[in-house]
């Protein structure tokens, strides 16, 4: 198993510079990953932090990960997660290829449909129903697999149409940058999307529709299914994203263990757990950061 830390993109931590120097702790302090938060106005922080504008602070993601491939040369990097559906993906396709270049092939783009409350979707006069997401992030993927090649690329979707063109470089990664998806588990829809790219934050349903958190028997029988589906599971990530203890790390590792035994892979620890604390959690993330990660 692997393990990464999830930093926000929003208030004191989020700036390019306080980024890169988080990324620069993390890999110092053996973690194999480092993620960002794409918010690009969330109205929940507007709400929180009513009256301290300073806290509502939002810095772009891609500068971001660009901060962060600059200050660091082992760790993997990429948002987590971005919304495919918000984007034009010709854009992200070389947004992407550039960061993967700048990185010497350390990215990974997990993406998903998209969060409403985040203003960069609801306010901003763009569709907002789930069937109209699902349609544009399966084009979207489309699209990027199409525009990474190098080779001349045609589309023509129901939200998308592309006359045909072709992106160069291609990405230093072959195939092709990986690229994660959320799924919803055992959902047929969101698991064929899923299967299709290389790895999965997987997402438990109940049957009312609500979600639950993956436990590691559910891990196993996700794993069991990607396996048949795809004829084995080289290539393909189960990544989990959640919190342990740092100070107790007996408890962290135990946690992590048995996800680990069940068959996921990537474990990606949410260090921004005090983002409404002093000095917006800053030294606390730095904290959570130094103590490592539940390795072993």
């Amino acid at each position: 198993m692997q393990f990464g830390v999830n930093l926000p993109n929003l208030g004191g931590a989020g700036d390019p510079r306080g980024l890169a120097e988080l990324a620069r702790e993390a890999e110092h302090h053996g973690w194999d990953g480092v993620f960002v938060w794409d918010a690009l106005c969330s109205g929940h922080w507007d709400g929180v932090y009513q009256n301290e504008p300073d806290k509502r602070a939002t810095h772009d993601l891609w500068i971001g990960l660009a901060a962060i491939a600059l200050a660091t040369t082992r760790v993997r990097i990429g948002p987590l997660l971005t919304s495919l559906s918000r984007r034009r993906p010709w854009k992200v396709a070389r947004e992407t290829v550039t960061l993967d270049h700048l990185s010497q092939g350390r990215l990974v783009l997990p993406v998903g449909l998209g969060y409403l409350g985040d203003g960069g979707m609801s306010k901003v006069g763009e569709p907002t129903d789930r069937r109209t997401w699902a349609q544009k992030l399966d084009e979207g993927l489309a699209i990027l697999d199409g525009l990474w090649s190098g080779r001349p690329f045609a589309f023509e979707g129901t939200r998308y149409r592309l006359d045909e063109m072709t992106f160069w470089p291609p990405p230093v990664q072959s195939p092709r940058i990986p690229i994660w998806v959320v799924g919803a588990w055992p959902r047929p829809a969101s698991m064929r999307r899923a299967l299709r790219c290389d790895g999965i934050l997987p997402v438990l349903m109940s049957p009312d529709g609500s979600q639950v958190d993956m436990a590691p028997e559910d891990v196993r029988a996700l794993r069991a299914h990607v396996a048949e589906q795809r004829g084995g599971l080289v290539g393909f990530d189960i990544v989990l994203e959640g919190s342990t203890p740092g100070e107790q790390p007996a408890e962290a590792r135990a946690t992590v263990r048995a996800y680990a035994e069940a068959g996921a892979t990537w474990w990606i620890e949410d260090v921004w757990q005090n983002l409404e604390g002093p000095g917006d959690g800053v030294e606390w993330m730095r904290a959570r950061i130094r103590q490592g990660p539940p390795r072993g």
